[in-house]
């Protein structure tokens, strides 16, 4: 399958944010992760290439909860063709087409 460029956006909340800051900041890079509105929290934006939002939110998710199992994930992937994504964990929640909001570095 050809790889495909989604933008993420997603608020990640967590009961190890020290762990799971660093994680996030090696898997995305520093500019991507921001910490949110509340403790525990963190905003995340960011373009990234995979196979399809499902493989791409599973590998995410998977990798933060290697160091904390109590990790929770809320994403939108957005591709390029603009069909938005949603994710809460690993379950899609909806699926729609939107206009393309892909990010601009």
């Amino acid at each position: 399958m050809a790889k495909r460029r989604f933008a993420l956006e997603a608020t990640i909340s967590t009961d190890s944010p020290d762990k799971v800051e660093s994680t996030l900041r090696e898997l995305l890079g520093d500019s991507a992760v921001e910490i949110g509105g509340k403790p525990g929290e963190f905003v995340v934006k960011r373009e990234i290439e995979g196979e399809s939002a499902k493989e791409l939110n599973r590998t995410l998710l998977s990798s933060l909860r290697r160091v904390e199992k109590r990790t929770r994930l809320r994403a939108e992937w957005t591709a390029q063709n603009g069909t938005v994504y949603r994710f809460f964990d690993y379950v899609l929640k909806e699926e729609s087409k939107s206009h393309s909001r892909m990010l601009v570095h």
